[in-house]
């Protein structure tokens, strides 16, 4: 049994084992080697195609889960950017995250963590995190410059 999830691997770029044997790597896209001129190594290879906002996993199965979801509002993959990492809709993007931390919720244990990233392209974290609706443990404060944030929750 594999206790470790990764709901939006993409390319697992911050993955120090890109192969971690206890992680199920999930992503809604698959692409092969190429898919970027510019990175013609990048691939983006899940364990398993699915949708963070909707897992399919059973109930408080994970004690791990990381969530590094699109941050960029778009209509598709209209760049290298959104086409490396995806996109999301204007007027679905609120309610795909709160989804999204639902379902992570769902299927995390008690006690278990979830890691959350987001980067601040088109979204204030202010604004991802009132969609979340919970209450990190830890993060980046608040006046930081850095438009990149990691969050840390724990299903208690």
């Amino acid at each position: 049994m594999k206790y470790i999830l990764d709901v939006c691997c993409g390319c697992r770029q911050f993955w120090f084992q890109k192969n971690h044997p206890n992680t199920v790597y999930m992503d809604l896209r698959r692409e092969k080697k190429g898919f970027q001129d510019i990175r013609p190594n990048k691939e983006i290879k899940p364990d398993l195609i699915g949708d963070f906002r909707q897992i399919p996993f059973s109930d408080n199965c994970f004690k791990l889960i990381i969530m590094d979801p699109p941050h960029i509002i778009a209509d598709g993959p209209l760049f290298r950017m959104t086409k490396e990492y995806g996109w999301l809709e204007q007027d679905t993007w609120w309610q795909d995250i709160r989804n999204g931390i639902n379902e992570c919720w769902r299927v995390l244990e008690d006690f278990g963590v979830l890691i959350f990233k987001w980067n601040e392209a088109s979204i204030k974290r202010k604004a991802v995190l009132n969609a979340i609706g919970k209450k990190p443990l830890i993060g980046h404060p608040v006046l930081s410059k850095i438009p990149t944030h990691w969050f840390c929750f724990m299903k208690i």
